[in-house]
């Protein structure tokens, strides 16, 4: 069982940056792939990010390749979401998600725990 709360989200004007924390409950989160996706308003959820439980690989949405970073630290069970020039089409709620193993994955229902969200709103 792993538990996981966001932080980091609110409010930034277009260009802006933000990074997300993502504190995971358990001494096995070393096992799992992480995973941020987001959710607009009226949206289905959305793959953002991925990273490999090694660390060694990550994987980005087109949407924010070059803009969003993803790393995590195994010793804090933390998984991060740097994101940089920020865009009003950004804002959404952003979740993090787990699974077990060292495979990414993009779809929704190849995780495993899902975090509450943290709100990230960008203006123009």
């Amino acid at each position: 069982q792993v538990q996981l709360v966001e932080s980091g989200g609110g409010l930034v004007q277009a260009g802006g940056s933000l990074r997300l924390s993502c504190a995971a409950s358990g001494r096995t989160f070393s096992g799992y792939a992480m995973g941020w996706f987001r959710q607009a308003p009226g949206q289905e959820r959305d793959f953002v990010a991925a990273i490999t439980r090694s660390g060694g690989t990550t994987y980005y949405a087109n949407s924010v390749k070059g803009r969003f970073t993803i790393s995590r630290d195994d010793a804090k069970n933390t998984v991060y979401l740097q994101m940089n020039s920020l865009k009003p089409e950004d804002t959404a709620v952003y979740y993090c998600a787990a699974r077990w193993g060292n495979t990414i994955m993009v779809l929704t229902s190849q995780y495993d725990y899902w975090g509450q969200g943290t709100q990230v709103t960008v203006s123009s």
